[in-house]
């Protein structure tokens, strides 16, 4: 398996899961708690938003450090371990879910939160399986450790 995948699936599903979360708001909105639950949603949302962003970051870096391509349509050239890499596989997938749920507690989207739990699901299946066997096939026993002792997500 020379790449991973045809098309950049993940950028793409995680922008439908934000466009569908928003169209069903605007067409069926959820109810919301009110004050000061609201605002403590708020702040978590805003905490998942700083945080999806520094792992995005973090992870960009290593991929320019190791010269590797981000693209998950491209065939990768090294295999990263560290940094967000140690904690979970997929830190950047981690960092879009974290982002879209985080936009729908800060700005009170209900819909977002399922939304981008969805996403997460059909990244799951669309992208990050095939970047698996590519990585395996790719780095065979390196890639191998080193999913044994990194969970996918970040418990699981």
């Amino acid at each position: 398996m020379d790449t991973p995948n045809r098309i950049p699936w993940p950028p793409i599903v995680y922008l439908a899961a934000l466009l569908a979360g928003l169209a069903l708001n605007w067409y069926l909105p959820l109810p919301w708690p009110e004050r000061p639950f609201r605002f403590v949603l708020a702040a978590i949302g805003l905490c998942a938003i700083g945080l999806a962003v520094a792992l995005d970051i973090a992870a960009f870096r290593l991929f320019r450090r190791h010269r590797t391509t981000i693209m998950p349509h491209r065939a990768a050239s090294a295999l990263i371990t560290e940094g967000p890499f140690a904690r979970s596989r997929n830190p950047i997938y981690v960092g879009n879910t974290l982002l879209v749920s985080g936009l729908g507690l800060l700005f009170g989207v209900a819909w977002l939160v399922p939304a981008a739990l969805l996403a997460a699901f059909a990244v799951q299946k669309l992208a990050i399986e095939r970047e698996e066997a590519h990585l395996a096939e790719k780095f065979g026993e390196a890639w191998r450790d080193y999913a044994a002792r990194t969970p996918r997500w970040l418990f699981f």
